[in-house]
Order: C-alpha cells, then structure tokens, then sequence
C-alpha cells in the first residue's frame, strides 16, 4: 500500500517541537506496518527534507505567528477573511490548487491518504476527496481554539479565536465524516470529534524516538525543577501562567526552577529562584539536570509529547491531570494533582528524594499499542480500497 502524507510541514530530520516528533512516530509506524509513505508539504526556509526520495516539497514556507511582521500577520489575517479559511490555514495558500494537484499526481500512483493535522488538509480540502482517507487528529483544534478565547488579553484577539473555533469545528466535522478510520492522540479527543466507535477510530500511543533513551549512570542535579517547551503557542502560555501565578508562589524561596525555551512577553515571575534561561543546546540534557519535571498543562487537546518523553527517561514528575490526557500509564514517580498547593509541596517533596524508574517498560509499551493501533487503521482503508478499486 502506497499512502501519501500530507502534512503542513515536511519532516526536516530536527524533532524541535510535539507535533514534529508525532510525526515522525506516526510516519515510523506506518512503514513498521509495510506501507509506503511519500510525504508532501512545504519545508521551513532554509531546510531540506530529512528523506527526499520519498517527499514532495510544496516549497519553503514560515509559518510562525510570533515571528512575523505585522504587515505579514495582516496579509494572512485577510487572506483568511476573504476566503473563509481558518487563520492558520490560510497560511498555507502559498501556492495554488493546480500546483498542489500537479505536485500530487506526480507522487502517484498511490491508494489513499494520511491527512495529518487540520491545517494543510482545510488549506486544500478539496484536493483530497478523489481518494479514501486517515485524518488524523493531532488535538481538537475548535475547543483549543475555544480555550484560547477565553484566555485571550484584547478584544480583537478573543474574536478571531472565536472565529477560529467556529470554522475549525465545521472542518473537523467534515474530515472526520470523510475519512475512513481517524486517529486521535488521547481517548478523549475520540468523543469529543464524535468518532469514539472503534470502527470509526483509535488512540495513537506515541513515543519520541525508535528506541528508548538511554542514560548512564547517576546524573548530575544542577536544579530543583525544569522545563522546557514552545512557550509561544497559547496552550502552553495558559499553563505557564498557571504554573508561574499559582504554583510557583506556594514554593520556598531556595527552591530552584529553570525554564527554557523562547518566551514571550510579559511572563515574570518575583519568585528568586526562577530563571528563564532561553534557547539551551541539547533540551534533553536540560530536563536531566533537574530533579523532578513540572508536567504543567492546563489547557488544550491532544498528548503532551513532554509527558511521554519525561516517561521515557524514567524522570519524576508532578503532572496536572491534563497532562496525562493520552497516556494509559503512569510511572510510580509520577504524582498527579490539580491542586496549586499541592503541585507545590509535591515538587518540593520529589526534588528532596529524587528517584529515577526505568522508562524502558513504558517505551516498549507505547510502541506495541501504537503499532495495533496503526494496522487497525490499515485494515479499514485496505477494506475500502478494494471496495472502490475492485
């Protein structure tokens, strides 16, 4: 089985955000499972495609809100207005219909489609009806949107996320529809997309790479807590606020909290022991160095792919519920509350006595559901290839 994946961003071989470690999970599966994968999509500027023998670049295109000019955001913002895309998929109408239908038959011939996402496929929604489809759903992006709204500062802001939800959840409902088998990243991402049937859809576990990490020896401790993550984008900016106005006030003042990764405007913290340290070098030797690993969502769909790969480490970790969202095991080292004082007195508790598990056992578990789960999605688009290519 040949299967196209079209996806907003091709995969360039750097793993430098959730999404594009999903990706190369799902895309790893799918070939463990015997099928053929072209990729198609555009790449950032200035990078290439990890695998160019089997992807078809659109071209090179930004996609990236925080670091566009604001007559860049404007451009797309009535790009989306005038023709009743989504904000971020009219972004993507970088280049034509004709050019993406050209670029598709030239991949050819091949049996159906992966949709990866809901960007790229609402850019380009009726390129991929000619041919049985797998959507798949990487977070319920209209009640994101939602969330977003009600988080948002300005009265501007709160009406295009709105805006978003509303058009994002007519998208949603029209892939899903369409597709033969969806896949979603948490159980409850299935009844929220009104596809929880398992003839309908299944869970994807995922891992962030094809062996688990191995670490040797006792690592050095150089803080009390870390994280790390795309502080830009709204549903991690909603836990960051959380973890920064609730949590963090209830930790003593020696308590140690690094916090990486680029951050926007207007995030403080009085507390003595933060420190925003910005871009680290190798993100997985940054989360090592501490103790125990704040798992802070509050907001959003989806898995947290920081969750998974805290698990993989055999980390300790104190975890919002909402930070389990997809994730059918906890470790032992693990503790899960919503509570601010509690998150509080639970950090400082495990970075007194930190204790490492293997994340072995959880890598090994995740790759085997995830594998069922990919072939149970091969086997509905298979039934439905034969029954219009017979």
């Amino acid at each position: 089985m040949h299967l196209l994946f079209a996806t907003s961003i091709v995969p360039d071989g750097v793993l430098a955000s959730g999404y594009e470690i999903a990706n190369g999970a799902i895309i790893a599966a799918l070939r463990r499972a015997g099928v053929r994968v072209t990729v198609i999509g555009f790449t950032w500027p200035g990078k290439a495609a990890a695998d160019p023998g089997n992807t078809v670049v659109l071209g090179a295109i930004d996609v990236r809100t925080e670091s566009a000019s604001p007559l860049q955001k404007l451009a797309w913002l009535g790009k989306a207005l005038l023709s009743g895309l989504t904000f971020a998929s009219a972004k993507l109408r970088a280049v034509s219909d004709r050019d993406v239908r050209a670029t598709i038959e030239r991949a050819g011939p091949f049996d159906g489609y992966v949709l990866n996402s809901v960007q790229f496929a609402g850019a380009f929604e009726k390129l991929f009806e000619d041919r049985p489809s797998i959507f798949i759903a990487h977070n319920v992006e209209h009640l994101s949107a939602r969330e977003n709204a009600a988080a948002a500062g300005g009265i501007f802001q709160r009406l295009l996320f709105r805006r978003e939800a509303r058009l994002l959840k007519l998208v949603e409902e029209r892939l899903c529809q369409r597709a033969r088998f969806v896949f979603t990243l948490a159980e409850e991402d299935r009844a929220a997309l009104g596809i929880a049937s398992h003839d309908r859809s299944a869970v994807l576990p995922l891992v962030t790479g094809a062996s688990a990490p191995i670490r040797g020896g006792q690592r050095p401790i150089d803080c009390d807590a870390a994280l790390i993550g795309t502080w830009t984008w709204q549903p991690n900016r909603i836990g960051l606020d959380w973890f920064l106005g609730k949590v963090v006030p209830h930790l003593r003042p020696g308590f140690r909290i690094r916090i990486a990764g680029h951050m926007p405007s207007g995030v403080t913290s009085t507390h003595p022991g933060v420190e925003f340290v910005g871009r680290v070098r190798d993100a997985r030797d940054f989360v090592c160095g501490a103790a125990v690993i704040p798992l802070i969502s509050t907001a959003g769909s989806g898995v947290q792919l920081k969750t998974i790969e805290t698990f993989e480490l055999g980390l300790p970790s104190v975890a919002t519920s909402r930070s389990l969202r997809g994730i059918d095991h906890r470790p032992a080292n693990c503790v899960v509350t919503d509570d601010p004082a509690a998150f509080a007195r639970a950090l400082e508790a495990a970075a007194a006595d930190a204790h490492d598990v293997d994340g072995g056992a959880f890598h090994r578990r995740q790759v085997k559901a995830l594998d069922a789960a990919v072939r149970a999605g091969l086997e509905k688009l298979g039934s439905v290839r034969q029954e219009v290519f017979a």
